[in-house]
């Protein structure tokens, strides 16, 4: 696994971007795996005003979105739907049609959990897939104790994971508590991995990922087995960790 220090969250984003844009300009039809949270806004501003001036298009791009919340519609401001839409679909070149995310509006989840499964497998490999590493060390919304070898399903959410969502909802009690995500084993069968942690909120979590035992009960770890994945971190986040990960540079 791959460690780029960034000095901070703006830094982090732009490295980030220049990496995807990068591997764009290399493959047009690139199917790109997309998180979100507060972590890949930087990058999603900084794709949209690189499409804004230089003119990079996306119309051969398919992305494949994490995970979604149980029982929000597209429309529900806080579906990860309308976070994609409001901080880059919108704003980029990109067939709507070409970007997946599971439904939080069904009436059967795990069915659809299934369908978005044998989706991305029909749809080939994903090249790039994005990440952000949760305090727990949850990716996607795969919590402590999944299976490796998880597909895409149902989970019901920690309270420290909705906790942590609590902010863009107003109230913890808003926050839905069951979620459609990749499982771990679909996340690892992306092509290549690019995670990006920032802030010192996220250095304990960080530091067990670079430093501690691959194990179930910390999801992330798993990515150490990726043959192709690589950490973008910046100063505060690797502030908790030992010498050799601090001094790390681009």
């Amino acid at each position: 696994m791959k460690l780029i220090k960034a000095a901070d969250y703006n830094e982090m984003s732009r490295i980030a971007a220049d990496y995807v844009i990068a591997k764009l300009h290399e493959n047009p039809q690139i199917k790109l795996g997309m998180a979100t949270g507060d972590t890949p806004k930087g990058l999603y501003r900084e794709l949209v005003s690189d499409h804004r001036k230089n003119g990079t298009s996306y119309k051969g791009v398919q992305t494949f979105n994490l995970d979604e919340y149980i029982g929000l519609s597209s429309r529900d401001s806080q579906s990860y739907r309308y976070y994609m839409d409001s901080h880059l679909f919108d704003h980029i070149d990109i067939d709507k049609t070409n970007t997946h995310l599971p439904k939080g509006d069904v009436e059967d989840a795990f069915a659809e959990a299934e369908a978005y499964e044998q989706l991305i497998r029909d749809s080939g490999k994903v090249d790039l897939q994005i990440l952000g590493l949760g305090g727990n060390g949850h990716i996607g919304f795969n919590e402590p104790g999944t299976p490796f070898g998880s597909t895409a399903h149902v989970v019901e959410l920690t309270v420290a994971t909705r906790s942590a969502n609590a902010k863009f909802f107003g109230s913890l009690d808003l926050v839905p508590r069951r979620a459609i995500t990749m499982g771990i084993a679909t996340i690892m069968e992306s092509k290549e991995i690019l995670m990006l942690v920032s802030g010192e909120g996220k250095s304990s979590a960080l530091c067990r990922l670079l430093e501690g035992p691959v194990e179930e009960g910390f999801p992330a770890s798993v990515l150490r087995r990726h043959p192709h994945a690589m950490v973008i971190a910046d100063d505060a986040a690797l502030s908790l960790c030992s010498t050799q990960f601090a001094e790390a540079k681009c």
